[in-house]
């Protein structure tokens, strides 16, 4: 019996240990907090088809966070994922409309685009060891120029091939997006590798101590390469999402989109000291701020206001995680 009550009391102690001491569970806190703020606010905030809004909305954002997150694990971070990306969308989609490549064929081509960016971070970071700051900023003006060198124009009349993650199906009478689909398989996929597989374990030792897993016997230049190759993968594929949710290539896009996507992994709980984070908080972390948006859209504020307040959410979650960093 005292055995019983023993582990019985053990795996309370755990149970809350984990509570209070997981990174997500703040994050997943202010989401419901501000859900139910909003629920309110407004009427229209509490009901399925808005929350399949705030979703599409945060899927691009989103996937992009995905490769920030393996990326600021590392204790590095990535300027140049929504430059990057503009650039692969509109590449993959003049591909095919204006010069008749097959769809699938030029969606791997504007992957593939996104993918030689990925090499050259990782190799600059790791060979001439550049400090991932300066070495994103530079590829950010790169691929930012690359863009608008390419095109100036929006291309138009995308094969249905692309646009297909945009198309929706109802559950109930709720409709969903396809591309809202991938994203959460992606991040179940991540979540998955992280924290069941060696190079998860190996990703979290090099963002913790990269000296101390490099004489363990771990190759940090070749995790450090793949890490940004894999993020890369993650632009490619949030290219896709954003010309399949507007419809077209715009050269335009995605020029905040590295902050919003830094945003998300923030407000996720995910350390800017690499080596302590949790892909699902990078979700709930976009979820949060397509919440507030959405919400204070609803609420009729000015959107200035809207940035003002992600921007104060930002603050708060770095300040807290420098003092848990002081702390220990």
């Amino acid at each position: 019996m005292s055995v019983m009550v023993g582990d019985s009391t053990k795996r309370r102690s755990g149970l809350f240990s984990f509570l209070f001491t997981s990174p997500i569970i703040g994050p997943i806190a202010a989401l419901i907090l501000a859900s139910i703020f909003f629920a309110t606010q407004t009427n229209r905030f509490m009901t399925g088809t808005n929350f399949s809004l705030i979703v599409q909305q945060v899927m691009v954002v989103g996937t992009l966070a995905i490769g920030q997150t393996l990326v600021i694990l590392t204790s590095g971070i990535d300027l140049s994922n929504g430059a990057v990306m503009a650039l692969s969308s509109v590449i993959m989609t003049s591909m095919a409309v204006d010069h008749g490549v097959n769809p699938v064929l030029a969606v791997l081509l504007g992957i593939l685009v996104c993918v030689a960016f990925g090499l050259l971070n990782g190799a600059l970071v790791t060979m001439i060891r550049l400090p991932p700051f300066i070495v994103t900023l530079g590829t950010l003006n790169i691929a930012f120029a690359l863009t608008h060198i390419y095109t100036s124009q929006t291309i138009t009349g995308l094969p249905p091939l692309m646009t297909f993650f945009g198309n929706t199906f109802k559950v109930g009478s709720t409709a969903i997006t396809y591309g809202s689909v991938l994203v959460f398989i992606l991040y179940v996929i991540v979540w998955f590798i992280l924290r069941s597989t060696p190079g998860g374990r190996y990703l979290y030792a090099v963002g913790d101590n990269p000296e101390a897993a490099r004489l363990a016997g771990i190759s940090t230049t070749r995790l450090l390469i793949a890490v940004y190759t894999i993020a890369a993968i993650t632009y490619g594929i949030a290219a896709l999402l954003l010309a399949a949710r507007t419809g077209v290539g715009d050269p335009q896009a995605g020029q905040d989109a590295n902050l919003e996507s830094i945003t998300a992994v923030v407000l996720g709980g995910t350390s800017l000291f690499g080596g302590r984070g949790n892909i699902l908080g990078t979700l709930v972390g976009a979820l949060i701020v397509g919440v507030f948006r959405n919400g204070l859209q609803l609420m009729g504020v000015s959107s200035l206001y809207q940035v003002l307040i992600t921007g104060i959410l930002v603050i708060v979650a770095v300040s807290i995680d420098q003092l848990s960093h002081r702390s220990k």
